[in-house]
């Protein structure tokens, strides 16, 4: 009697126990951050633009996001998945983020394999970045004296043009600025130096673009630039940053928003760090 007792409350308890883990697996999710968006105007056209931001009424420290050679939306028309984790990220540290949508706003597609792209980094995408800053300053729930940049790739590489020392430039028009993996040749062999603090996020065994020739620039940079600082992750590669991808080669495959060359993948240990890092960065 005392035994089939004991093995009926067990049975309750494990219903219990059971019933709990199911209404806990089937609770909502924690609400995404919430998103708009927004048409800038600028250069005689509009570019669109993904806004998340915390929830009340700001003001905001500011991250304006560029991405790299595939565009911000993948096939399905949404926000790739790399640039999404990072705005949850931001806007959980408290930062509000603009996305802006350099190939969608001008109807093309991925440019990672064009000769000749009609956006460029040095031009086209820097005007980007500088219509999005202008716009997010404009803005009530905005804290206009911490409006940052962070790019990836292409995105790094406009971003790189975007801070250097211009004639005439405002020395507080930016907070800071933060590159994964761009391609640092076009800087380094124009003596770039940058005009607010730099941070350049790379891993060692990149093999799309070059780490040397982004330690170079940051290195000839010293003493003529606000300071800038260029870290090397250990055995990670190009997009180390972007979750759940194993390592691959891109060689021979067909998918155009991709690099042509190269390995791409994710590196557990150097992501942590880079989450942790470009916080304390923006923080500055």
């Amino acid at each position: 009697m005392l035994f089939r007792l004991m093995r009926a409350r067990s049975f309750a308890l494990a219903a219990s126990f059971a019933a709990a883990s199911l209404a806990l697996a089937m609770s909502p999710a924690p609400a995404a951050p919430s998103e708009q968006q927004v048409d800038i105007r600028h250069q005689g056209g509009l570019l669109h633009a993904v806004v998340a931001k915390p929830d009340g009424a700001g003001p905001f420290p500011v991250v304006i996001a560029a991405h790299d050679c595939g565009g911000l939306q993948g096939r399905a028309a949404q926000v790739r998945s790399r640039y999404r984790d990072w705005t949850d990220y931001l806007v959980k540290a408290g930062y509000a983020v603009v996305l802006s949508d350099s190939y969608g706003s001008r109807d093309l597609g991925p440019q990672c394999r064009m000769k000749a792209s009609p956006v460029r980094a040095s031009h086209e995408r820097v005007a980007d970045l500088q219509a999005s800053r202008q716009w997010a300053a404009e803005q009530p729930w905005v804290q206009a004296s911490r409006i940052s940049l962070i790019g990836w790739g292409e995105g790094a590489e406009a971003l790189l043009w975007a801070v250097r020392q211009h004639r005439g430039e405002r020395g507080n028009d930016l907070r800071s600025a933060i590159a994964f993996y761009p391609d640092c040749k076009p800087s380094s062999a124009l003596a770039w130096s940058a005009r607010v603090p730099t941070l350049v996020l790379m891993g060692a065994d990149d093999d799309v673009n070059s780490p040397s020739a982004c330690r170079q620039m940051v290195d000839d940079a010293k003493g003529r630039s606000a300071f800038a600082r260029f870290v090397a992750y250990p055995r990670a590669m190009h997009a180390f940053d972007q979750a759940n991808i194993a390592v691959q080669s891109v060689d021979g495959r067909s998918d155009a928003d991709l690099p042509e060359r190269g390995h791409i993948g994710t590196n557990v240990k150097a992501r942590s760090d880079a989450l942790k890092r470009v916080v304390k960065w923006l923080a500055r």
